[in-house]
């Protein structure tokens, strides 16, 4: 098969595992082929008892549907919050942050949960929650349609919103890594977000587990030794040891400093 088939079925799996359930147009639009291309696709990957066809739609199967917010933030949770304790120390009391979409971002919120009189910039609606706890923080959301079931906000609407702020700090995760260090995402309006916060703050934080050293998805973004820090929890696989060399002291391993 060819590389192009094999890398376009896997990125299908992955946005199912993600969202439970995506459309073929959407799926269409997202990995720039005919809506023909993907029913073929799908007509393979349907093969297995993982994943069903369902009216236009590919979902995961029944006996393994689940919020797939939940599924990311119940995994590696020793991980998550190591990183979360050494990007949190980083933040004082009375700063102005982003904070992205994400699980890991999410863990970073919780991590702030003794901060004051934070002003906090955030598109994800769980980690407003997080640090609405704190009445002295002050927290600002964008409009629009909130994405069920992962509770965030997602679109050029949220590119927009970011460009209106300033911040001290950025904190966001990114779906993959690519071997050539370019940072994934599986839409590029999330591509142009992250840039927008990356751009827009004085101190751009990455925060990501290992798990996503190698993760394919289809939209590229900046490269990961654009970023001013990167907390991951351990040390990836021997294939990015030459990107992990070339941030230096960039990025930090949380699991080895708590």
């Amino acid at each position: 098969m060819a590389s192009k088939k094999i890398r376009r079925r896997d990125i299908i799996q992955q946005v199912v595992q993600e969202r439970g359930g995506v459309s073929v147009g959407a799926l269409a639009e997202m990995l720039g082929v005919s809506t023909q291309t993907v029913r073929r696709d799908i007509d393979l990957l349907c093969d297995g008892s993982n994943l069903r066809r369902a009216h236009g739609r590919i979902e995961l199967a029944e006996d393994r549907l689940n919020t797939p917010f939940d599924q990311r933030a119940g995994t590696n949770l020793a991980g998550k919050r190591a990183i979360a304790e050494v990007a949190a120390a980083q933040i004082p009391d009375g700063a102005t942050l982003f904070v992205s979409i994400g699980s890991t971002a999410l863990s970073v919120a919780r991590a702030l949960r003794y901060r004051k009189e934070l002003t906090v910039i955030t598109n994800n609606l769980s980690a407003a929650m997080a640090l609405s706890e704190e009445v002295s923080n002050r927290i600002i959301l964008p409009g629009g349609e909130l994405r069920l079931p992962d509770r965030d906000f997602i679109g050029e609407e949220v590119v927009e919103f970011f460009g209106r702020f300033r911040a001290e700090f950025a904190v966001f995760g990114t779906a993959g890594v690519g071997e050539d260090g370019l940072l994934l995402e599986f839409h590029q309006s999330e591509v142009r977000a992250s840039e927008r916060m990356r751009s827009n703050a004085q101190r751009a934080i990455l925060v990501i587990d290992h798990s996503k050293f190698g993760r394919l998805a289809p939209a590229a973004g900046a490269s990961i030794s654009d970023v001013d820090q990167v907390v991951c929890d351990r040390p990836p696989t021997a294939v990015f040891e030459t990107v992990v060399e070339g941030l230096g002291d960039k990025i930090v391993f949380a699991e080895k400093t708590v």
